[in-house]
């Protein structure tokens, strides 16, 4: 078999969607002709960890480790609460204080392209060895962090390899990016190394066609849309007897459903029937603007905080749910943005209602494969009309998603196009 480097940041114990998409490319690429050796920090500063994921991977595959320097262990000597919501993704939009402000522009001025940027020289460094004694003709980088995708730059200077740089998220277009309090310096040199990697890679995965699109108007190397996926994973369940609605994920200030809360609140005063039965589920970290909002609409209630759940919690929580809510910033920025989760969430064959922005790519994906709706953030009546209509399938038994299509998101089938592209 050939083998292939992978160069990645995000590995089992870490949680999240981010760790998903290399843990089980690495478990089917053997199928293919591949051996992957997996290149991970030893000592990293995960902001969600799920033990249980340790045990799938596969225990075939090397896997080399290497410490690296983050400073988040400094910025935290700042405010330690501040630092582990400014690296989990969370950046408060209403009234930063002074320290947030502080910590935001240390992350975006002096650690470009991200914070774990100490980690490229010494890889660069360590790694020229593993591929002469493994004799690696491949190398795949993936992010974010987009750091790593300088690794790869710096490996493909050094060495006559192959390298493709897997971008999960777009890099200097994504919706986070101007909230960083970047100078002018900085953003153009974020646009400089992003620049650079798109040239210089010889091959390029992006999750999104939008993305896609995107790059191609700066580099001319072959582009491969290879979407997230789900894996064989399901059990039995039941479903909830309660008109269950369940966000999976982390839901920041950006996403806050407010046109949502407020068709939850009118049809709660309207129905008394939907109010006996309503029960939403958020599980993962949820932004304390979204909370507030919560309160404000008066829904404190009816909303179930489930906090982090282990990825099996999290399939049985989308399979036993009766509507599952997909929702992304409603921004320009956001229109090519495929959440990890809605792939799981076809899996598991219940009703989606996607919120979002006009031409969301993963919106549109819902619909094309018959698995829900897709509504805008301000169409409250929609939106209203949608909830409405799903509760009186509910109370009829009929509220039921017949998807169609989407057996080629499964995990092996996606792996396959990877390794056609490699």
């Amino acid at each position: 078999m050939r083998k292939v480097l992978v160069i990645a940041y995000y590995w089992p114990p870490a949680g999240g969607p981010g760790v998903q998409r290399w843990l089980k490319f690495t478990k089917y690429l053997p199928e293919f002709g591949f051996e992957p050796i997996v290149y991970v920090p030893e000592n990293p500063s995960y902001p969600l960890v799920d033990e249980k994921l340790v045990e799938e991977v596969p225990t075939s595959i090397k896997i080399l480790k290497r410490r690296i320097n983050e400073p988040y262990g400094w910025a935290s000597l700042l405010s330690k609460k501040k630092t582990k919501t400014i690296s989990s993704g969370i950046i408060k939009e209403k009234d930063p204080s002074f320290i947030e402000k502080l910590l935001l522009w240390i992350r975006g001025n002096l650690f470009i392209p991200d914070a774990r940027k100490l980690w490229v020289r010494p890889s660069i460094t360590y790694l020229a060895k593993v591929i002469a004694d493994e004799g690696i003709e491949s190398i795949i980088t993936t992010g974010p962090p987009h750091s790593l995708h300088l690794i790869g730059l710096g490996l493909k200077k050094k060495y006559n390899i192959q390298w493709i740089a897997d971008f999960r998220d777009p890099w200097t277009s994504i919706g986070y990016h101007k909230k960083l309090r970047l100078t002018e310096y900085s953003r153009l040199k974020h646009k400089a190394l992003e620049k650079g990697v798109l040239l210089k890679a010889d091959k390029i995965v992006v999750t999104s066609h939008t993305t896609k699109t995107e790059f191609e108007a700066i580099t001319p190397k072959p582009i491969k849309v290879i979407t997230n996926g789900f894996d064989d994973e399901l059990q039995p369940v039941e479903l909830d007897s309660k008109f269950t609605i369940s966000h999976i994920g982390s839901l920041l200030t950006g996403r806050n459903p407010l046109g949502f809360w407020q068709a939850v609140q009118e049809l709660i005063a309207e129905n008394e029937a939907l109010k006996k039965a309503l029960s939403i589920q958020l599980a993962g970290v949820v932004g304390e603007e979204v909370l507030q909002s919560i309160k404000d609409f008066g829904l404190s209630d009816y909303v179930e905080q489930l906090g982090y759940l282990p990825h099996d919690k999290v399939l049985e929580t989308q399979q036993k749910s009766r509507l599952l809510l997909l929702l992304e910033i409603d921004s320009e920025e956001t229109k090519g943005i495929i959440p990890g989760k809605l792939f799981e969430y076809l899996n598991a064959k219940r009703p989606i209602l996607a919120i979002g922005p006009k031409g969301w790519e993963a919106g549109a994906m819902v619909e094309q494969h018959h698995a829900g709706t897709m509504c805008l953030h301000t169409s409250v009546a929609t939106l209203k009309s949608v909830l409405l209509e799903a509760f009186h399938q509910y109370t009829e038994g009929m509220l039921v998603c017949n998807s169609e299509g989407v057996k080629q998101y499964h995990r092996k089938a996606l792996t396959e196009s990877l390794a056609n592209f490699i």
